[in-house]
């Protein structure tokens, strides 16, 4: 990269290591290592321990962090340490991510006079709560200096709910390749607890991503249902869902063919482990998830939806509708049955991730935007 030196400082609330966080480790290391200071804030409701994921990824890839503890609705102490680390790190711009950050803390950046930008990774929708939260986001992002927006979809979303267009940028996510040696597909099942003896001839389809009903875990669920044997599914991470989807897979009598790995750290290093990386989501930006398995080489059926359909098309993997378990199954079905094909698609992913989803692209665009607005607001104050 090239370019001014600038101060980054990023705001996030972070839940675990999910999408989001994965984005925030991405942009902070890349640009660290592109010669940008940079700090990253975590707002928590507890102090963190030594190996906290999030944090722990932080500090290998060189960036700088900050805690703060603001326990339940403690906006006021939050934005005030907000404020002290915006007035110490004398930031030239803002980086919010998520509702929270968003919504509470990038007005105090404002106050100062500072460049504020915000990435917009998805809307989970669900119960009357969450779109309260969202329509407050949306409003909030009226006041940004620039709103990505990870997708296509989420780009015409913020037009029809007013963001002002020239404020918004189209910046797909990129994956970063961390430098940890290849697993072996032994190596990966052991460590996410696949027995050996019980998976050694199983077709194994993997599903990465939070336990709630916008990723759509219960539609695999229902597609296995309909699956023959041998097919067995892992899915890692957790939520709130959790049980009512254990429930829904003894229900259905999938007990013996289902495995809960729970949430497991760079979880993206285990991809070896599956046959297949179905997302079955019903909403989604540009999933990390999906760039990880184009990296790792592993095949994948996807949902269209959201900014699934810009990254990958039937060449690259099998689109599914969403909401649809016997599409679903048929997709799994077929890849099972045709392994040949299985290992063209997921050749072409991969082609396709270095060709137009590097991280040079990602982090560039980036660069250039956070340079765009700085100035502009340093121009518009006089400085």
């Amino acid at each position: 990269m090239s370019g001014e030196r600038l101060a980054i400082l990023h705001v996030v609330a972070p839940t675990g290591l999910g999408g989001l966080e994965s984005v925030v480790r991405a942009l902070a290391a890349g640009h660290v290592a592109a010669g940008h200071r940079v700090r990253v804030l975590a707002v928590m409701d507890r102090e963190p321990d030594a190996s906290h994921p999030f944090l722990k990824g932080l500090k290998s890839g060189g960036v700088e962090t900050e805690v703060v503890i603001a326990p339940g609705r403690g906006y006021l102490a939050e934005r005030r340490a907000v404020a002290r680390s915006c007035a110490v790190f004398q930031p030239d711009v803002v980086h919010t991510h998520g509702y929270r950050p968003d919504v509470i803390d990038a007005s105090v950046a404002r106050g100062r006079g500072i460049a504020t930008v915000t990435t917009v990774h998805g809307f989970t929708g669900g119960g009357w709560r969450n779109r309260l939260y969202e329509r407050a986001q949306l409003r909030a992002f009226r006041r940004f200096s620039a709103v990505v927006a990870v997708s296509r979809p989420l780009l015409d979303r913020l037009a029809a709910a007013g963001v002002p267009v020239a404020r918004t940028h189209l910046i797909p996510n990129a994956v970063v390749q961390t430098p940890a040696s290849p697993v072996t597909r032994a190596t990966a099942r052991a460590a996410l607890g696949l027995d050996a003896d019980r998976f050694a001839d199983r077709f194994t389809v993997g599903w990465i991503g939070r336990l709630s009903p916008e990723k759509g875990p219960d539609v695999l669920l229902a597609a296995l249902a309909l699956v023959a044997e041998p097919v067995s599914a892992v899915f890692v991470g957790d939520g709130r869902e959790r049980s009512a989807l254990r429930a829904q897979a003894t229900a259905l009598g999938l007990d013996a063919r289902v495995t809960w790995a729970g949430a497991v750290v760079d979880a993206a290093r285990w991809l070896p482990a599956f046959d297949v990386v179905v997302l079955s989501s019903r909403t989604e930006g540009t999933p990390i998830v999906l760039l990880e398995a184009m990296a790792a080489g592993v095949p994948v059926i996807a949902t269209a939806v959201g900014g699934i359909p810009d990254v990958v098309g039937d060449t690259e993997a099998i689109l599914v509708p969403s909401d649809t378990p016997a599409a679903l199954a048929d997709a799994i079905t077929h890849l099972r049955d045709r392994p040949d094909e299985a290992r063209v698609r997921a050749a072409a992913a991969r082609a396709r991730l270095d060709a137009v989803f590097s991280p040079s692209v990602c982090l560039r665009a980036y660069e250039s935007l956070y340079a765009s607005v700085a100035g502009a607001v340093s121009l518009a104050s006089g400085r």
